[in-house]
Formats: C-alpha cells, sequence, structure tokens
C-alpha cells in the first residue's frame, strides 16, 4: 500500500510502499477515502526535519538535554548510534481521515464491515492507504456527512475541546487569535453555541472567510486592525471587552498572548490551543486577574494508552467530553448542519502526489486552509509489496537464515547493526506491528521479505532461526510458538514475566525436544567485563557481589509504566543483573529476597546461589542522570574487584589495583549475536545452557512474589 513519510534526518518526504497493517484486537482495519493535511502541526514537522541538527536541537532542546545524560552514562559512540538510529528512520504524517472499515478485531464488535468512520491518532490515522485504528479513536459517520468533510474530525475534535476549556455561554464574547485551520473551526464552534465571534489573523482571506461563517469582525494583529477590532468588541460587549481569548496561533511571537491581555475583560478566561509563545506579561494578567488555561488535544483520554489502546472507557458521570465524544459530536454537528465544512476545503490531492504537495504548501503556493489527500477505490488490502532493492546483505550461499518478530528501536540500534555485518547472518524476514517500522528495517538493513504478520515469519520453512524482540508481555507465547518450529530461537529479555509462562516454555522444550534457546543476556559476553573475570581469577571460598543500577527516572510515556500487561520494571530489565552474577559465580540462584527501595519501581534484591555466595542487587530509579548507570563490586578470596559502567575495570590482588580501560561502552551485544549464529550455524550449543536462562528467569520471578510476600523467595 501506498503511505506518506519523512526520513527526519535528512527532510526527504516520500511515498512509500509498505506492507498494509494487520488488524489487531481492540480496533478495526480502515480503507481511506480522504485524510487532511494538517498545515499547521504537520508542516511544522516538516520544516522542523529539514533543518541541519544544530537546527534540531535548538528546536528541542529538551531532546538534547537527554541525549547529553546518556552521552555520561553510555558514552558518545553508543549515543550517537541510538540517536542516528532514531533520526535515520521513516516517520509517519497525517492523524485525521475518513474511510471504510474493512476488517473487524475482536472487542472492537460496535462497527462493522463497510461501515463509514471517522479516525483519528497521529499513530493510527495516517496518510496511508489503510490503517488500523483502536476502538476509542474511531466513532462512525452518520448518513449524509461527506465523507471529505468527515476527515477534518480530529482537527474539529481539537477545536471542540479548546471551546470546552473556554466553558462559553450563550451571549458571551469571544476573539479568536489565530484563523488557520484550528482557528476556522473554533469560529463555527463558538457561533453554533450562540457566542459573538471576533478573530484576528496577518492574512485578510482568512479574516473573511470567518466572517461568512458568522464572525462579527476581524481584522490583522497590527496596532489599525486591533484599534478597530477593539472598538467593535467593545460596543458588541458594553464596554467589557472579551469573555473568552482563544489562541489558535503558532510561532514565536509573543503578540498574540499581549493582544489578549489587551482584548480580555476583567478575570476573562484565555485558552491556549495552538503552539505559541507564552512569555504572559505579568501585569496585565495580574491586574485582570486573567484565567489562562491549556486545551490538551482532542480531549480527556488524550496521551493515556489505557483509553485509547485497551479502550478503557471514562464514565460520563465523570468525564463528561473524552475525545472520542468529542469526535462523535463534531461528525453530529456536520450531520445537523450546525457547521459547514464545505467552504473550508481549498484542495483535494492525490496520495501519490503527497511529495509535492507539501513542498508547494510550505512555499505558500496554494491559499487556504484544508487540504485533503484521497485515496484509489480499492476493493481489498493490497497484498505486502515485493521485496524492493536495499543495500546488499552478506552473501545468502551457506548463511544462517534470520526472521524477525519485532524491529523496534533496540532490535535496530543494538541487535540488526552487529547482524549486518556477520558474513554468517542472512537478514531474510522481518514482521512489524507498523507498516514503517517494517520499511525501515528493509530500508536500513536488506531483508530479502517485510510483513506487518508475524504467522508470516513463524511460517517460513526457509528460516534457520527466529528472533523475538517484541514487547515483554508477548515473549513467552512466541518463544513457544517459535521452539515448537523446531529452529533455533533468540528471545530478548525477559524469557518470560510468571511462573506459568516459565513452565509453559519448559513444556514446550520438552514436548519439541527443541532447547535450541538463546535469551538476549548481554551483559556476560561484554569484553571489559569478561577480562575482569578471567584477571580476578577463581580463589577459594564464596564471593560477595554487590550491582548497583542506577536505572533513572522513566518518561511518562514510556509502556515500562503499564506493568499490569508488561511485567514490573524490574521483571523486564532485572534478568540482565541476576544472569551476570550468576555467570559470573558459574553458579545458579537458589533463593530471593527484595524490599522496595525509596521510588516507585525502585527494588533492593538479596540473591543467595549453590555455591554459598551472595549477591546484591540495587535497583534504584531516583539518582543523578549523569551518574554510572551500572557499578558491581566483587569481593572474595583476598581480592577485591571494581567494574565501572562498562568503561573501567579493576582487580586488588596484590599491594595496588590493576585497571583496565575501554573507550566504547560495549555491553556485549555483538558478541552475544557472533556467539549465537555460530551455534546455529554448527549445531554447537547454545552460548547460555538452558538451565541458567531457567534459573535466571526464576530468580527474576521470584523478585515480585518476594516484594509481594515480604518473606524470601525459593528459586
Amino acid at each position: 500500500m501506498k503511505q506518506v513519510a519523512q526520513n527526519y534526518k535528512s527532510g526527504e518526504l516520500a511515498v512509500l510502499d509498505v506492507p498494509p497493517p494487520a488488524c489487531a484486537p481492540g480496533g478495526v482495519l480502515v480503507r481511506s477515502l480522504y485524510s487532511l493535511i494538517s498545515t499547521g502541526t504537520e508542516l511544522m514537522k516538516v520544516g522542523e526535519a529539514k533543518l541541519s541538527l544544530v537546527g534540531k536541537a535548538k528546536a528541542r532542546p529538551d531532546q538534547v538535554r537527554k541525549v547529553l545524560d546518556t552521552v555520561a552514562q553510555q558514552g558518545v559512540m553508543s549515543t550517537y548510534k541510538k540517536v542516528m538510529n532514531k533520526l535515520d528512520s521513516y516517520t509517519p504524517l497525517g492523524y485525521s481521515l475518513c474511510g471504510v472499515v474493512v476488517e473487524v478485531g475482536a472487542g472492537a464488535e460496535e462497527f462493522s464491515v463497510g461501515q463509514l468512520v471517522a479516525a483519528a491518532g497521529n499513530e493510527f490515522a495516517l496518510h496511508a492507504e489503510y490503517n488500523w485504528v483502536p476502538l476509542n479513536l474511531c466513532v462512525p459517520v452518520p448518513d449524509g456527512v461527506p465523507a471529505e468533510q468527515a476527515a477534518f474530525s480530529t482537527v474539529g475534535a481539537i477545536a471542540m475541546q479548546g471551546v470546552r476549556q473556554a466553558e462559553v455561554q450563550l451571549g458571551d464574547t469571544a476573539v479568536v487569535i489565530g484563523l488557520g485551520l484550528v482557528g476556522q473551526l473554533v469560529v463555527r464552534l463558538l457561533v453554533a453555541a450562540g457566542v459573538r465571534v471576533f478573530g484576528i489573523d496577518t492574512v485578510e482571506d482568512r479574516c473573511r472567510m470567518a466572517e461568512k461563517a458568522g464572525a462579527l469582525h476581524c481584522s490583522s494583529p497590527d496596532e489599525a486592525g486591533v484599534a478597530t477590532l477593539e472598538r467593535s468588541l467593545l460596543e458588541a460587549s458594553n464596554g467589557l471587552g472579551a469573555d473568552h481569548i482563544l489562541l489558535a496561533a503558532g510561532g514565536h511571537s509573543n503578540g498574540p498572548v499581549e493582544t489578549a491581555a489587551r482584548l480580555a475583560r476583567d478575570r476573562a478566561r484565555v485558552v491556549d490551543i495552538g503552539k505559541t509563545r507564552l512569555d504572559l506579561p505579568w501585569n496585565a494578567y495580574y491586574d485582570k486577574e486573567l484565567d489562562v488555561r491549556f486545551s490538551r488535544s482532542y480531549g480527556p483520554g488524550r496521551y493515556d494508552d489505557r483509553y485509547e489502546l485497551q479502550g478503557i472507557d471514562y464514565p460520563a458521570g465523570y468525564v463528561r467530553w473524552t475525545e472520542r465524544r468529542n469526535l462523535e459530536c463534531f461528525v453530529d454537528l456536520i450531520a445537523r448542519e450546525q457547521i459547514d465544512l464545505a467552504p473550508l476545503i481549498a484542495n483535494t490531492f492525490p496520495i501519490a502526489d503527497a511529495t509535492d504537495v507539501y513542498q508547494k504548501l510550505s512555499a505558500g503556493t496554494y491559499p487556504g486552509v484544508g487540504f485533503l489527500f484521497e485515496y484509489p477505490d480499492l476493493v481489498e488490502p493490497v497484498a505486502p509489496p515485493a521485496p524492493v532493492a536495499a543495500r546488499p546483505a552478506a552473501p545468502t550461499s551457506g548463511g544462517v537464515r534470520l526472521g524477525f518478530v519485532g524491529a523496534g528501536n533496540y532490535a535496530s540500534s543494538m541487535l540488526l547493526p552487529h547482524l549486518q555485518k556477520d558474513e554468517d547472518a542472512v537478514l531474510a524476514r522481518v514482521a512489524t506491528n507498523k507498516s514503517l517500522s517494517a520499511a525501515n528495517a528493509q530500508r536500513r538493513f536488506g531483508f530479502e521479505a517485510v510483513s506487518t504478520d508475524a504467522d508470516e515469519v513463524l511460517g517460513d520453512a526457509s528460516l534457520d532461526a527466529l528472533f523475538v524482540v517484541t514487547r515483554h508481555s508477548s515473549h513467552a507465547e512466541l518463544a513457544c510458538r517459535a521452539l515448537e518450529t523446531g529452529k533455533a530461537v533468540f528471545v530478548e529479555k525477559p524469557l518470560a514475566l510468571t511462573d506459568e509462562e516459565l513452565d509453559r516454555i519448559i513444556v514446550t522444550v520438552d514436548a519439541t525436544g527443541n532447547d535450541r534457546l538463546m535469551v538476549g543476556f548481554n551483559r556476560r559476553f561484554a569484553p571489559l567485563l569478561t577480562d575482569l573475570r578471567d584477571r580476578f581469577g577463581t580463589p577459594g571460598g564464596n564471593f560477595s557481589l554487590r550491582y548497583l543500577v542506577n536505572a533513572g527516572k522513566l518518561d511518562s510515556t514510556s509502556w515500562y509504566l503499564d506493568a499490569g500487561k508488561e511485567g514490573s520494571r524490574f521483571a523486564g530489565e532485572g534478568g540482565h543483573f541476576i544472569d551476570t552474577l550468576t555467570w559470573w559465580l558459574n553458579s545458579l540462584p537458589t533463593e530471593v529476597y527484595a524490599v522496595p527501595g525509596p521510588d516507585a519501581g525502585d527494588v533492593l534484591v538479596t540473591l543467595r546461589f549453590a555455591n554459598g555466595s551472595v549477591g546484591t542487587i540495587t535497583y534504584v530509579g531516583g539518582g543523578n542522570a549523569r551518574f554510572p548507570k551500572e557499578t558491581i563490586d566483587i569481593t572474595g578470596g583476598g581480592r577485591n574487584a571494581r567494574f565501572d559502567n562498562f568503561q573501567s575495570a579493576s582487580v586488588w590482588a596484590g599491594r595496588k589495583p590493576t585497571t583496565r580501560k575501554s573507550r566504547s561502552t560495549d555491553k556485549g551485544q555483538r558478541t552475544e549475536l557472533e556467539r549465537f549464529v555460530a551455534a546455529v550455524k554448527s549445531g554447537g550449543p547454545m552460548p547460555i545452557p538452558f538451565d541458567q536462562l531457567v534459573a535466571t528467569t526464576r530468580a527474576t520471578i521470584a523478585v515480585d512474589r518476594s516484594l509481594a510476600s515480604g518473606t524470601a523467595e525459593k528459586v
């Protein structure tokens, strides 16, 4: 299928051939009829992508701070690879469309095949021929509503949320500053609500358009224009001024918020809808005690994965207008002809012309505010495209053919670059949930075939090994299905989240006789750490090991926070550290005792091992972001060792320590993958014994059990 995408590193815009998305539970597969071009948000993103790296950094100072913190913890080269991986990828455009349901996923049976729907979401309602849209971001379109007008629904919901934040009443007066697409919709909604509306914009045609929609007077933001509008406003409000100021402007000028203070009455509401500069003039806002409010996108539910992805609605008695109900209300207003969007549609373009359209819109060639892409009248979802020429992979003769389920940021930055360079590895097939992720993987790493269906990878008899690099909750099931094919299997940690999942994997291994399983516990393969272990030696007696993990704060959007579905943060990461201690001691853990730390997600773990050694893991997120992430101290047999974040390693075995350092932060992924591919090719044993994989996973799971019980748990 066709999809519009942009490479954020180069700024390149393209219409790509990508595999159509699969229809997952909790949503519907929609064939697009029209998708709306957001001349504000999208053109800002397009323009930002064309900036130099320095320009991008200036545009996103918040991201620069994160990068600097990562450099301090992981080193320059590792950070560079991660940043370039994110930048040098195609990203989607679009977030508002109207289309026809072609398939209904489990749990979304309120929709039916052939139904006309409006859809929202910058990850779902994309400029693409087909999109999977979750339940709460999709609404039926009433009979009689033109599809091209229903495509405005997402931006309409944004405008509606701004109006709701203003809490307007019949007879109020309002000034809309910024009469682009969102501003025009705000004007229409205010007029429909019985509000006397005024407007300000730099473009005269937009002012006249708003007046035709019912605004009483609109003018330019210069002194003469504002003065004229102010006189009309005071006359209409009996000298009070505006009850509401709605900021729908963008840009870096502070003029909108200064004008808002001038035109607002005492204790008026100022609602920010767009992305404009907000250096509030303190005296002006204080003197009138203005109520400044923000309007967050489509409404309540936005950015809440439980609402948007899991379909958990907010009760109307507590949250009357969610983002979905705003969408429903907007299309209903169109159906009842209370708002007319036809005058806003300036032009409609074929999706195939998207690259040229964005260039001309950025150059200001097309006048107007409303632009749509239209899509060819396809009957059925198109088949995945034939493999396209990509960067040459390693020669296929005699190589180990690999299939990937998942190719997200970790796989793309830490696994695939190493495999691409391995002459014994052939990147044969990849399946991802998102169409562009598959296209990115093929473009960058030369996969022979791409898909959005994991079954196509699992069922490919030509493959020698399967990689499972998906979200944690799917690892155990996919591992079992992969083992049942008889192939070697590499699963990123964790192998399982519960004892029941782990038991199922063990049963599958017993039933199939296939124990050719590897888990991505890469630390034990890190060159500096293996060298430290060799230098430390194996003096007699037991050991004491302390592992400090300065995990850092999670971003508020991280899926790690969804502990109910993806397991606790330690369940996802803790296996790395338990496996490292197990490997160092060459002994399996037998008992786990865990207590919570000072912050949510923190945990302090004590492990006993079969050889009598004791290890502790302090996993905390409240430390300084520039402090090393991982440090290990080992004591035993008259010796000590210190390992500092894959950069420095010291042994105290005599009168003074010996220290070795590394310029890179090599955490062992390259060696780990080389060993796995070599084992698959030779038929030799897997790099980590199966009993160690099971023991480490069982001990990681036992940490949560111990936290719940408050007692030590046997492994």
